[in-house]
């Protein structure tokens, strides 16, 4: 048999065995790209700016650390990831892929191979004391991270064991309180916004932060982004989309009809593409959003860089697992417009950052129609620029944070529009 014909057996018997597998050689190519752009020296030196450097936002580690040490960490947590995906014996489908490849992407700007842990090791207590198994909360543990930077904010206010002790005690209470919260939180918005640990960790992040300021410390957001036109970069993730499309293309016969079939979906949480319609399918859809979202970028003046690269990963990961074209240009667009007929161009780090990771609010296009995914987008560019402050910058998810809140007021408005109040109301 051969290796063609051994991937087409694994993908139709055991897709999430090759669901895994394509996770681990888009790993492998991060660390590979990094030791094609910097030497292992400046890697290593990289990594150790990156682990001390402040992680909120926005800390673009290709300004922070170089293109190699950025890779580098980012294929590191990818790679604490899956490992722990192994260790725990979960199967990889459509969340899973959408899970692994948002750590890869936070980590271009923000998580990093330490600051992650202690929120990793709340999580683990939690499961203790619930007395439950760690592996169905393995998801919490990995989206809280999302408040990572907190860990590194709280150790660098003296760079002592004091504050070490701190910052290790504020990631366990941070892990210990993202379970609960991010299922009562799914239930406000009712699944749609795709980033829901964002929107409880926002939450948590401001009460934090509160307290901070309380004390007299005053974490403030920062800008630290490369404008550098890294081509090199560009095409390496060119290819590396593209090459996930033609195989899904190949597993499906050339067909696109299987890909297409995906934009019937609303995308509302839980949708996960790979058990609805197969992995083949859904490596063609990753494929081309994360073409369409380079190319985005790239037209509108944008920077490929550390912190965009984190948002294509994210839209392509979540292409397994809610974001489709159909439902992801509209909030886009509605981004887009905003940009137009507001005070900041579409080319502004901050607005980038919006229109990409703000197509967590795709299901709302995919529910109700284009006009309302619109109109989604251009009410979060708004709330996305705003709403940062509360947490200081320290949560990465900003976008789900502020999704959430967009979602919590639009849907109802939606549904009393629509004359769907009562089914609203009983859900």
């Amino acid at each position: 048999m051969t290796i063609i014909e051994n991937l087409k057996e694994t993908l139709r018997m055991k897709p999430f065995i090759f669901a895994k597998q394509l996770l681990w050689v888009i790993c492998a190519s991060l660390f590979v790209f990094a030791f094609l752009s910097d030497s292992p020296m400046d890697i290593l030196k990289g990594m150790i700016t990156i682990v001390r450097h402040p992680a909120g936002l926005i800390a673009d580690n290709f300004a922070v650390a170089g293109v190699g040490a950025t890779f580098f960490n980012a294929g590191a947590v990818m790679a604490i990831a899956l490992l722990l995906f192994e260790l725990l014996k979960v199967r990889i489908t459509g969340p899973g892929i959408a899970c692994v490849l948002l750590c890869a992407g936070f980590s271009m700007f923000g998580k990093d191979i330490v600051n992650i842990w202690p929120i990793i090791g709340g999580v683990f207590l939690y499961a203790k004391r619930q007395e439950d198994r760690f592996d169905k909360y393995i998801y919490n543990a990995l989206y809280g991270t999302a408040l990572a930077p907190l860990i590194t904010e709280i150790y660098l206010i003296r760079c002592d064991w004091i504050t070490l002790i701190g910052a290790i005690f504020t990631g366990l209470l941070i892990g210990f309180i993202i379970p609960p919260l991010s299922t009562y939180c799914l239930r406000v918005h009712q699944g749609y916004s795709l980033y829901n640990v964002g929107f409880s960790a926002g939450l948590i992040g401001t009460l934090v932060v509160a307290i901070l300021r309380s004390f007299g410390y005053m974490p403030e957001s920062q800008l630290v982004w490369s404008y550098e036109t890294h081509w090199l970069v560009i095409g390496y993730l060119l290819l590396l989309f593209a090459v996930l499309f033609l195989l899904g293309w190949y597993f499906n016969d050339w067909k696109l009809e299987p890909m297409l079939r995906i934009h019937r979906h609303s995308g509302r949480l839980m949708s996960d593409f790979v058990l609805m319609d197969g992995l083949p399918p859904v490596m063609m859809n990753m494929g081309v959003l994360g073409i369409a979202s380079v190319l985005f970028i790239l037209l509108t003046g944008g920077e490929i860089n550390g912190a965009t690269i984190g948002g294509l990963f994210t839209i392509v990961g979540f292409g397994a697992f809610g974001k489709h074209l159909k439902n992801v240009l509209p909030i886009i667009i509605g981004v887009y417009l905003g940009s137009v007929l507001k005070v900041w161009n579409i080319h502004d780090p901050s607005v980038q950052l919006a229109a990409l990771f703000g197509t967590c609010l795709a299901p709302i296009a995919g529910q109700y129609g284009w006009k309302y995914g619109i109109v989604a987008g251009f009410l979060h560019s708004s709330m996305v620029l705003s709403i940062g402050a509360f947490h200081g910058g320290l949560n990465l998810y900003n976008n789900g944070f502020s999704a959430g809140m967009v979602a919590l007021i639009l849907i109802p408005l939606i549904e009393s529009i629509k004359g769907d109040t009562t089914t609203y109301a009983s859900r």
